[in-house]
């Protein structure tokens, strides 16, 4: 393992130490899974795969709402009340 040094804000410290005394741990093995986290989400080898999927489903689908580019935020208000 590789020591290196970072710095956060206090409030994520605060965090942090609470976190990780409810989760019987340490505040560096919370900032492992969370980086292991972040790097499995962003993994750049599927960017390819999901944006030809995300053009796959492109125009795919339909709301019935002849208005919805002029009212998306009246019907996403809407659908969250």
């Amino acid at each position: 393992m590789i020591r290196t040094q970072i710095q956060l804000p206090e409030q994520q410290v605060s965090v942090l130490k609470q976190l990780a005394a409810l989760q019987h741990t340490s505040m560096a093995e919370l900032i492992r899974r969370a980086v292991d986290m972040f790097t499995a989400s962003s993994d750049s080898g599927n960017i390819q795969e999901r944006r030809q999927r995300a053009l796959a489903a492109s125009g795919q689908f339909r709301s019935g709402n002849g208005d919805l580019s002029a009212r998306h935020d009246d019907y996403l208000a809407e659908a969250y009340k």
